[in-house]
């Protein structure tokens, strides 16, 4: 699978908050996952941006190249052999590319494109401000995997959406997620 993003502006705000948008096999609906991608997060009055991978349950490892905002991003998660699987990340803007072959056995089951809060500490960390994040050219077996807005994820936080995906474009291999503060309807 794979995917190209642009990495957002994490705007200031009163207390840390974090984001992340990454590719991954698997974590829908099972506790497997192998992912790759990047954190936008606004922490201590300062902006953060960096690059990482990780295999749950295992923590994130960090990629030790710089990530700016407005960077574009090309993220890839492919088998290479039995148990065996590519992690790469390149930078188009930056000129770099990491990668790393690493054993995973998760069933795979799902494809995803993800911006989320990512979890500190063992809790869902606040979700960063951030600029309109688009994913472009998601594929999955080298084919576009035909996105529906009925599969869409939204992340909810207390009583409000806070990330919003709009509607796949046209050839669906591509969305764009928004920062957002909607209540939701209460039950």
């Amino acid at each position: 699978m794979s995917a190209r993003w642009t990495v957002p502006v994490a705007r200031p705000t009163s207390q840390s908050t974090y984001s992340s948008a990454w590719i991954g096999i698997d974590g829908y609906s099972n506790s497997d996952l192998i992912q790759t991608g990047t954190a936008h997060d606004y922490v201590d009055g300062r902006a953060e941006y960096y690059a990482w991978w990780e295999i749950l349950p295992a923590s994130e490892t960090r990629i030790p190249h710089p990530v700016r905002p407005g960077d574009v991003m090309a993220a890839r998660i492919a088998r290479v052999s039995r148990g065996r699987w590519s992690i790469a990340l390149r930078n188009v803007t930056r000129g770099w590319t990491f990668r790393t072959v690493q054993t995973y056995r998760g069933p795979q089951r799902s494809a995803e494109w993800i911006v989320e809060a990512p979890q500190i500490g063992g809790d869902i960390a606040t979700f960063a401000r951030i600029t309109p994040l688009p994913f472009r050219r998601c594929r999955v077996d080298g084919r576009s995997p035909g996105l529906k807005l009925s599969q869409r994820g939204v992340m909810v936080q207390g009583r409000y959406i806070r990330a919003l995906p709009s509607r796949p474009n046209a050839a669906g291999d591509g969305f764009v997620v928004r920062s957002v503060r909607i209540r939701t309807s209460e039950s």
